[in-house]
């Protein structure tokens, strides 16, 4: 430990903690969003690294970086803290502690990209996991995710297909024939994204994805009508006509009084793949000013590369494929990005209801 010197300040430490590589990111500790919650008193610094799983060598790295701080004579670093959205006697997903719809205005945009990659890297981070896909007309999760079985019964329940580390349920692992169309009317949609939600067998799950069909109508009211929703991610591209379309999903879980996690700009810029150079596809960082118009959290951008379609093609998200590249990085980011949106939103509510939070916590 350093000598005991009076003034730890939040700059030192962060100085510190900047100079740790975190091989999950590619980058260091302060760049990649991992150090959260950091508190100082007196001699004593306390802080959490985002992601459940952070490995303990990480961990003993920072804690003997910020060590060596001028004045630090102990250093707490802390397991994160989820929370659990608010799961009443009648919840279908009892032991889900977060539901997270992962939605856009549009399709194109890549959100099952997205959901995919985040799914994952939730995982990787030490989550226990679940992703439903809820894109009735166009199930795509079993592509993605490299897996086309269909999922054992037991007691009348279906067991989630697993890969990646990650639980699953879609339509297309039901389908005998996949290239077959699904011409169903309404009614017909919101039934199956409720069978898949309660008769499927989750087990405890940290987070639970659901991957949305694009625009604003029947599984996304099905859902919120279901079950209770820790809240929302919206996927969008830097692009006028994406953007007021997201914004109208954005409105749509307002409007169910869904909470926004957040927005994520996907192909935000084109990254060539012999040199590097990046070019910016659309207009540059309109995703970020749509989520500081519309006053929601920016969890972050998504570059556009060949190599992230080559790897949902394969059937191996990119954060699997290629866990060192920079996509896969920015991937991470986002998902650590959301663990704090939905950490902070949990907090939040347990401190409105105290009393709430507690029974939650018995009841786990």
């Amino acid at each position: 430990m350093a000598t005991p010197h009076s003034g730890v300040t939040q700059a030192a430490v962060l100085r510190a903690l900047s100079r740790v590589n975190d091989p999950a990111t590619g980058t260091d500790l302060v760049s990649s969003g991992a150090v959260r919650d950091l508190r100082i008193c007196g001699g004593n610094v306390a802080f959490r690294l985002a992601g459940s799983g952070a490995s303990g060598a990480l961990e003993r790295a920072a804690r003997e970086a910020v060590g060596k701080v001028p004045g630090v004579t102990l250093v707490n670093v802390r397991p994160p803290e989820l929370g659990s959205r608010s799961i009443s006697p009648g919840d279908p997903l009892p032991e889900v502690r977060n539901v997270i719809a992962v939605g856009s205005g549009k399709g194109g945009v890549g959100k099952s990209t997205v959901a995919t990659n985040l799914a994952v890297a939730l995982a990787g981070d030490g989550a226990s996991v679940g992703l439903l896909d809820a894109d009735i007309y166009g199930p795509s999760i079993p592509t993605m995710m490299g897996i086309h079985r269909p999922p054992f019964v037991e007691e009348g329940r279906m067991l989630p297909v697993e890969q990646h580390g990650v639980k699953m349920m879609s339509l297309g692992f039901l389908q005998p024939d996949t290239a077959a169309p699904v011409v169903w009317r309404g009614p017909m949609v919101g039934s199956a994204v409720r069978q898949m939600l309660a008769e499927t067998r989750w087990g405890a799950l940290d987070y639970l994805l659901v991957d949305l069909p694009p625009g604003t109508g029947d599984a996304q009211l099905t859902l919120a009508q279901t079950v209770p929703l820790t809240g929302a991610v919206v996927v969008m591209t830097s692009q006028d006509v994406a953007v007021n379309i997201a914004s109208k999903a954005l409105a749509m879980f307002q409007k169910l009084n869904v909470p926004v996690l957040g927005v994520v700009e996907n192909m935000s810029r084109f990254v060539c793949p012999h040199c590097g150079q990046e070019t910016a596809i659309f207009t540059q960082g309109g995703g970020e000013g749509a989520a500081a118009r519309l006053g929601v959290p920016f969890l972050g951008s998504i570059p556009l590369h060949p190599d992230v379609v080559r790897h949902g093609d394969a059937g191996e998200p990119t954060v699997v494929a290629a866990p060192e590249s920079s996509e896969a990085a920015a991937f991470r980011v986002v998902a650590r990005a959301l663990e704090q949106a939905v950490s902070d939103l949990n907090a939040a509510a347990e401190r409105t209801n105290p009393l709430g939070g507690l029974i939650d916590k018995l009841g786990q």
